[in-house]
């Protein structure tokens, strides 16, 4: 499997949201012109709160999100997506990372840390990954703790649950 196109590093404006509906809860969606910006689920931490950007569920980046999504659930096999996620270039770094988790897998902090080029960095790591701003898409989900234990979701750990349960991983 090749490894996903690196993010760009510079920001572009956001032009368009939509709420998007999930089995999981609401999802408000946040796109530039060139992908998908953000995705998060309703409350959860990190949530960017009300944005001054216009709603516009038909936008090319939303509407692709929301069939990546459909067949996400239907656990059909899904295209890539063009993803713009905004951070500072570790941030990037590590959110690149978690596309290499394939479905139905795991890693741990320290392995992303690695990935992301900061071996011994598990915690910043971890700091990166809950500020993750596409939640299921850039699977931050697949990350466990070094023991196997379930950690730290910004969306819930009861999401994070039921997202590992979707993708088969077997809960220790």
């Amino acid at each position: 499997m090749s490894r996903p196109t690196p993010f760009p590093t510079d920001t572009t404006p956001f032009v368009a949201q939509a709420e998007i509906d999930s089995p999981l809860g609401p999802l408000t969606a946040l796109a530039t012109a060139r992908g998908l910006a953000g995705l998060w689920f309703d409350a959860q931490q990190h949530h960017p709160g009300d944005l001054d950007v216009p709603v516009d569920p038909q936008h090319r980046h939303i509407a692709a999100a929301r069939e990546w999504l459909s067949a996400y659930w239907a656990k059909r096999p899904t295209a890539p997506l063009a993803l713009d996620p905004q951070g500072t270039p570790f941030q990037l770094a590590v959110w690149h990372a978690l596309l290499a988790i394939a479905l139905g897998r795991t890693s741990t902090y320290g392995e992303i840390a690695t990935q992301a080029g900061r071996p011994g960095g598990a915690r910043a790591a971890g700091a990166a990954i809950g500020r993750n701003p596409i939640s299921i898409i850039v699977p931050c989900h697949r990350v466990i703790g070094r023991d196997g234990s379930l950690t730290g979701y910004a969306g819930g750990l009861h999401r994070k649950e039921a997202l590992l349960q979707l993708e088969g991983v077997l809960l220790t």
